[in-house]
């Protein structure tokens, strides 16, 4: 434990050079005798977590790895947390998706039980066409990459209720401003209706979406209209973490 500890140190000293620091400087920075000093520092750059460079340590591989994979947990936890702030204080399920290399990715669900996520009973990828969450993203690309979706994922009625074909479809999305909020009833599922806010991320299609039960779709405008204002409340912060 006690050389754990030594070695944390001295990696935590060489994080704070950015130019690099020689084993005498690491050594008194962090109080260590400099054969302890040489021997750890030794093992860290064998295994990857430093690197020397003409008598100057710096952080290895290994250790940026580390600090990239905390970074993304840190950004991914803020998302969460947001969610389920919303979902308690609004009282609907929250999603947070993507359209990324070509697909839609369902990132983040934050529901409770008495307050369930609509149940994927259809693969969310292959029924954009459906779901208030497809609807926005697609709403937000571009004509070739809509049509190239719309190739590999045709439309499909999977209820009474889903749009028909490709072409009303396509109508439907065009008559859709990028950024305007997308509602859908029982398109996807029986007894559901959804709303998708479009998120600004870049040049990426994002969207944060809600759903309740169709009997309480009197509900639906006014819990989309709080879900806009807590988003714009964290807009800041929101804008580096929803990268996950």
């Amino acid at each position: 434990m006690g050389s754990v500890q030594r070695a944390m140190r001295l990696l935590e000293s060489v994080a704070e050079h950015e130019h690099g620091a020689p084993a005498k400087q690491l050594a008194r920075e962090t109080g260590l005798a400099l054969p302890t000093a040489y021997h750890l520092l030794r093992t860290l750059v064998h295994e990857g977590y430093l690197r020397r460079d003409k008598g100057l340590f710096f952080l290895g591989e290994a250790a940026e790895r580390l600090s990239s994979s905390g970074a993304e947990q840190k950004r991914r936890s803020t998302v969460v947390e947001a969610l389920a702030h919303w979902r308690d204080l609004i009282g609907v399920p929250v999603y947070y998706a993507q359209y990324r290399n070509g697909e839609i990715e369902v990132l983040c669900v934050s529901d409770s039980p008495g307050n369930p996520a609509v149940e994927e009973w259809a693969d969310f990828r292959e029924t954009g066409h459906a779901h208030a969450i497809g609807q926005c993203l697609l709403a937000q690309l571009d004509d070739e990459a809509r049509r190239d979706h719309l190739d590999r994922y045709p439309v499909q009625s999977i209820t009474p209720y889903t749009v028909r074909d490709g072409h009303s479809l396509l109508r439907r999305l065009e008559r859709t401003a990028r950024m305007e909020v997308v509602t859908e009833r029982q398109e996807y599922a029986l007894g559901t209706v959804c709303a998708a806010i479009p998120i600004t991320l870049g040049n990426a299609a994002a969207t944060m979406a809600i759903s309740m039960p169709a009997h309480q779709a009197d509900r639906l405008l006014a819990a989309t209209q709080q879900l806009q204002e807590e988003i714009g409340r964290l807009t800041g912060t929101l804008a580096i973490s929803i990268s996950i």
